[in-house]
């Protein structure tokens, strides 16, 4: 096997790993906007879930309850902004800023004492004869069990949002939440639920990032895949499998400017460290073209305020 033939494996299983977190925050925040509401509050509730999962896997010793306790306070994060939002009827769009200012304080507060702590690395799955395949061993069958459930999240929320009458109550509340009130649903339940899951998921990303893509705390260590995960969804036009590949596209950005750092090429590093974020602003700006496109995927009702009297 040739030297660049050899290297392909463990890049693939880089940018798998690299496009978890991104596949779990955008998937989470994928439902929630199908639901009507608009949470840019994606990158504060991945600080909280990293940081929290951090400090629960090293007091316990278990990396299994630090990605719950990622993704409970994910979700604890969430159900502030949906109180502030669904019931108290404040902006969306602040108040999601609102949220990302204070997960950028909060997890710096909390993660004081476990900074430079270390932490075991989560095991990764061994099948005998299939992770030792050429090239594709390593990164198909040779990943941890948060990368499979990652990617096992994308098929589930399709079927859970096209193959189910629970999905399609949820679609049609983001589409019309005055009929969808009309027709007698609980669109303030319907949509609060669907903001616990969107927390949940964003905490699991930053619960990965901490436990195992890294695996340490550092402040700032989503370092914006929130913002970008945000960036993926419309990207993916709200589409799930899109985000699958729009997760392994950053991914790969990602990895790849690692990769020609290492090489040594005669590049600055930060402008080697700013293509993953470069790529984003690339990509919103080609989709942003196709307005129409846009506003035929979007949900209808996405950011508007719902008021069962109004």
């Amino acid at each position: 096997m040739s030297a660049e033939l050899a290297l392909l494996g463990p890049i693939l299983a880089a940018m798998l790993a690299a496009a978890t977190p991104l596949l779990f925050a955008a998937l989470g925040e994928l439902v929630v906007e199908k639901s009507g509401v608009l949470n840019l509050g994606v990158e504060g509730m991945m600080l909280v879930g990293a940081v929290c999962g951090f400090a629960v896997a090293v007091q316990t010793g278990s990396s299994t309850l630090g990605f719950v306790a990622g993704a409970a306070a994910g979700a604890g994060m969430a159900a502030l902004f949906g109180v502030l939002t669904l019931f108290l009827l404040a902006n969306q769009v602040a108040t999601g800023l609102a949220l990302t200012l204070f997960g950028v304080g909060l997890s710096a507060l909390i993660g004081q004492g476990f900074v430079g702590i270390p932490i075991a690395d989560v095991p990764e799955l061994y099948i005998p004869g299939l992770t030792d395949l050429p090239v594709i061993g390593k990164a198909l069958f040779g990943q941890d069990a948060l990368v499979y459930l990652a990617l096992a999240a994308v098929p589930a929320v399709h079927w859970f949002l096209y193959a189910t009458r629970k999905g399609l109550i949820l679609r049609a509340v983001g589409e019309n939440h005055a009929a969808a009130h009309a027709l007698g649903y609980k669109v303030i339940r319907i949509r609060f639920l669907a903001v616990l899951f969107g927390g949940a998921m964003s905490g699991m990303g930053g619960a990965f990032l901490s436990l195992d893509y890294t695996p340490m705390w550092a402040e700032g260590i989503s370092s914006g895949r929130g913002w970008i995960a945000l960036a993926l969804v419309v990207f993916a036009t709200w589409k799930p499998g899109r985000v699958l590949l729009g997760a392994w596209l950053f991914g790969g950005v990602t990895i790849a400017q690692l990769h020609v750092q290492g090489l040594g090429i005669d590049i600055p590093s930060q402008l080697l460290s700013m293509l993953p974020y470069l790529a984003t602003v690339i990509v919103l700006v080609v989709i942003s073209r196709d307005v129409a496109r846009i506003r035929l995927n979007a949900p209808a009702s996405l950011g508007k305020v719902f008021h069962p009297d109004a």
